[in-house]
């Protein structure tokens, strides 16, 4: 029945005019797309040094939004802003018919990441400032740079097909793909090639054992105010609530399964010690490895807010602000783009970057073992998409499974039974979302130095020098290839839809997080870019004015200690 399957969407790809090639003809028309993508390596650098220099938190990416439709809509792209209600949010579109090709990356960055690129140590460009500590400035300028290569193709050999590019608007606060997904805006592409950056090149394949789904919830609670002093038996502290609840959830942590991660921050305290605290509010993300799980961490957050109100005499409501599934990876897919990556190959790092790599690990008490020079063997591991809200990118983007470490009892564990592999857990990217509508995988491309903590100003010190735009480079040509073969080779998708259809989704149905009335939570971050837009503008890449950003900052390449 498979192999019927294949056959017929086989036949129904092909009838929607892809066309084969030869050996020859693909050799070249890739040799030619390297070459387009080589020529236009000045754009690829002045794109990731102006994003890295607007420096936007999630949902306030205004600057960096704009001035990426915009190049796309200069190239005769079609954009579709504001969408799914998120102003950051655009889809752009070029071509027509079969098959579609989706093409993602992440546009947000860090709190209080700020650092100036090219230099070993933390230097904020402005102190407390958010700053590119992910290195999202750099995916999305290698999307446009494989898209024009490969328009410029289509064009020339009348080739069917359209191209999609879109922004992962706020993937810190996993807030927005879950929304694309509900929009639709996946509801007729063929595949989707989401890109994230790393400092070693591989892709994404299969389920992994080591990311995690999550549900991102903040907790607001209601009480009464009175004199901290003079009559605080008038007033019932929301802050209590708050505190009660997390010491609830800290001691129940211990018993919930090894794959799960659960952290919170408190949104809102109070306002000063003398003022019993009639609101107070705690932000949870609470990290599983399957639906089921999250759901089950999620009913135990609400219990212990409960709690929390019926000891302080108190009362709570919540919001979700945003959620992620884990992902699930094509191998199909994964390996056209892997035999890609293996032509490509590593950039050819210079002495300096070398210098400024180890610099940087020296600073943080790592292994100076500088730029990786080689592909990793094999496509890097199976599922492993990335660490969007958990591990650093500059380690690998979360590539690669971890075993299962140690044994589970029970049913409990995967596959049930005792001595089941059971998850690990670790970092949640709303890219899996995606990966459950359509084929999906994640390049990992080399643009940042190995030994980052993530989430950290040490991730931003190559993301605007020679580092990263090398690496942009190179991802952007294996990008290109696989969607050259997409174009070409319709077995590639049918194998690709046939383990969608019949291995991944066969027991496994996606059931969005999101409830009726929850909406993208656009208000995050806006406080914080107010306090520092005014000061950060000043310091904008100008590329009429200098060569690189670099150049504009006035630091030398590579300065380390």
């Amino acid at each position: 029945m498979k192999r019927f399957v294949t056959v017929l969407f086989l036949g129904a790809v092909c009838a929607l005019g892809q066309t084969k090639l030869s050996p020859e003809k693909e050799a070249s028309m890739k040799a030619d797309l390297v070459g387009q993508i080589d020529a236009m390596k000045k754009q690829a650098q002045v794109m990731v040094d102006s994003v890295f220099s607007f420096g936007e938190l999630g949902f306030q990416e205004f600057e960096t939004s704009k001035y990426l439709a915009a190049i796309l809509e200069k190239e005769g792209f079609h954009i579709d802003r504001n969408y799914a209600g998120i102003p950051t949010a655009w889809v752009a579109s070029w071509g027509s018919g079969k098959p579609v090709i989706s093409l993602g990356s992440d546009i947000d960055d860090i709190p209080q990441a700020s650092t100036k690129p090219g230099v070993g140590w933390h230097d904020p460009i402005v102190e407390g400032a958010p700053g590119h500590g992910e290195g999202h400035n750099s995916g999305v300028p290698l999307n446009i740079i494989a898209a024009l290569a490969v328009k410029k193709v289509m064009e020339r050999e009348h080739l069917q097909g359209t191209i999609r590019l879109w922004p992962g608007v706020a993937e810190e606060e996993v807030g927005a793909k879950a929304y694309f997904v509900k929009a639709g805006m996946f509801k007729d592409v063929d595949v989707c090639l989401f890109t994230h950056v790393a400092s070693a090149f591989g892709v994404s394949s299969g389920p992994a054992m080591n990311q995690n789904g999550l549900v991102s919830i903040e907790y607001m609670f209601q009480g009464e105010s009175a004199h901290a002093a003079a009559a605080p038996w008038r007033g019932r502290s929301a802050l209590d609530a708050v505190e009660l609840m997390d010491v609830g959830w800290n001691f129940r942590r211990e018993h919930l399964r090894l794959a799960q991660r659960s952290h919170y921050v408190i949104t809102n305290g109070g306002d000063q010690p003398n003022v019993v605290p009639p609101t107070a509010a705690v932000w949870y993300y609470f990290r599983e490895a399957d639906y089921e799980h999250i759901m089950d961490m999620w009913h135990i957050g609400d219990d212990m807010a409960k709690g929390a109100t019926l000891m302080t005499n108190t009362a709570y409501t919540e919001r979700l602000l945003g959620s992620a599934w884990p992902g699930h990876f094509s191998p199909a897919i994964a390996e056209a783009m892997q035999a890609n990556i293996a032509k490509v190959g590593m950039p050819q790092w210079s002495e300096a970057d070398q210098i400024l790599a180890k610099g940087l690990q020296k600073e943080l008490k790592v292994r100076e073992s500088g730029l990786s020079t080689r592909v990793p063997a094999g496509r890097g591991g199976r599922g492993g998409g990335r660490a969007g809200a958990g591990a650093g990118t500059a380690a690998g983007a979360g590539g690669g499974a971890a075993a299962g470490a140690g044994a589970a009892d029970g049913d409990d564990a995967p596959g049930g039974g005792r001595g089941a592999a059971m998850p690990t857990g670790g970092g949640s990217d709303d890219i899996g979302d995606v990966s459950w509508v359509v084929p999906t995988i994640t390049l990992r491309y080399p643009a940042n130095i190995p030994g980052g903590p993530g989430h950290n100003w040490a991730d931003g010190v190559a993301m605007a020098t020679p580092i990263a735009h090398k690496g942009v480079i190179a991802g952007a040509k294996a990008q290109a290839m696989t969607m050259l073969d997409i174009l070409t080779k319709p077995e590639i998708l049918a194998n690709a839809w046939d383990y969608f259809k019949n291995v991944q989704t066969k027991d496994v149905k996606y059931i969005s997080f999101i409830r009726d009335g929850d909406k993208p939570a656009t208000f995050l971050n806006e406080k914080i870019m107010e306090k520092y837009r005014p000061l950060m503008k000043p310091f904008y890449y100008d590329p009429s004015k200098y060569d690189t950003y670099l150049e504009q900052l006035g630091i030398k390449y590579p300065t380390v200690r």
